[in-house]
């Protein structure tokens, strides 16, 4: 096994759930600490992490609306994967992290960014839930599809599905 394939690591972000975003960033920071070349490549749901907070102004057709409002936006909006009782089960998760000075999802992002983490987007997911680049958060690498991601991944010893 060649040096080069021994530090690099890649993870599909699948899920948007908060807990499982809050992992994929633990892993990824982690990784690029210990000096692997990190990439992320966010999926359907797991775009959701990358969306804006705030609603940004582009031209949707319906279904594309419907699945914006649909959606959680950004990794404020995240609910958690088990026990979410319709938002109190991340409120409370939050509240604890909080209280054990527990790093946040949005201070790992930028932890991640300040790591040279690469985020790719996949465009074929964005393109079926209508999400467009403007209404994703600034620092993402590359906007490409499956192709992109095998390639970073055929070079990785470490490839993980979240």
């Amino acid at each position: 096994m060649s040096e080069e394939k021994q530090n690099k690591t890649t993870l599909i972000v699948f899920s948007g759930d908060l807990d499982k975003a809050m992992a994929s960033f633990i892993i990824a920071t982690g990784a690029a600490a210990m000096g692997h070349q990190v990439t992320m490549f966010f999926t359907f749901w797991g775009l959701n992490i990358l969306r804006k907070d705030q609603q940004v102004p582009v031209k949707k057709n319906f279904m594309e609306k419907m699945f914006g409002k649909m959606m959680p936006r950004g990794p404020e909006q995240l609910g958690i994967s088990k026990m979410n009782f319709g938002g109190m089960g991340a409120k409370m998760m939050k509240k604890v992290m909080k209280d054990k000075n527990i790093t946040t999802l949005p201070q790992l992002i930028e932890m991640a960014k300040d790591l040279d983490v690469k985020f790719i987007a996949c465009q074929m997911s964005m393109d079926v839930l209508g999400i467009t680049e403007d209404e994703l958060i600034d620092g993402i690498d590359d906007f490409a599809g499956v192709a992109s991601y095998l390639s970073e991944a055929s070079e990785a010893n470490t490839n993980l599905f979240i």
